[in-house]
């Protein structure tokens, strides 16, 4: 976080809504993984999801100046979706779950930004975030968790942008589906039944490497 922070400076990032929610996003993560002495909100026990889904909404409602309970409605909703996306995943998974957590900062930051029919843009974020790094993979509690946080947050902000212009993945594409709980149910199931053979070879792969 401090290292884009100076790119900012240096004029190599722009100071813009996008990286200021990329930037304190990724910081608090790294903190946490660095054991820095301070708390963390959890969101289905864990403390990088619960940064995933609370500080990018956060970072919006600070740019708009929105009223506290504004602020809490769109901080309870972004925990709420993070909570139900988190429940079609099985306990264990090479599936990286701060990809579910972003998904309930989608919500939150959509509810906070669009004029009108909030409803209909946050199932198109959720519906362009299900197409989009889902995949992503769990290696273990480590430094790069942070990446993963900044990858996961940058890509729920670029879906609620898309979707505020009436833009969305849609339906018929991969593991899109029509309707926004269907895509979560989805992506519970690639973690479920998809990924098993994953966790396996990322557990070789990290038994063995270094070994040269």
């Amino acid at each position: 976080g401090y290292t884009l922070h100076q790119m900012v400076d240096k004029d190599l990032l722009s100071d813009d809504l996008s990286h200021r929610i990329q930037i304190r996003t990724v910081a608090a993560s790294d903190a946490r993984m660095g054991g820095a002495a301070f708390p963390a909100m959890t969101n289905s026990g864990s403390g990088n999801q619960g940064i995933a889904a609370t500080e990018p909404v956060t970072v919006v409602a600070d740019s708009l100046g929105v009223t506290p309970e504004r602020r809490l409605r769109a901080l309870a909703l972004s925990s709420m979706v993070a909570i139900y996306a988190h429940g079609y995943l099985p306990k264990l998974s090479a599936f990286c779950a701060t990809v579910t957590a972003s998904m309930g900062a989608a919500a939150g930051m959509a509810w906070l930004l669009a004029e009108k029919d909030p409803l209909q843009v946050i199932e198109k974020a959720l519906a362009t975030m299900s197409g989009s790094i889902v995949g992503m993979v769990c290696d273990g509690a480590a430094n790069s968790c942070s990446m993963k946080v900044s990858a996961s947050v940058h890509a729920a902000y670029e879906a609620v942008l898309l979707a505020l212009n009436d833009v969305r993945v849609q339906g018929t594409d991969g593991l899109v589906a029509n309707a926004a709980e269907e895509c979560l149910k989805n992506v519970g199931l690639l973690a479920s039944r998809g990924m098993q053979q994953t966790d396996d070879e990322i557990l070789k792969i990290m038994l063995q490497k270094n070994k040269a």
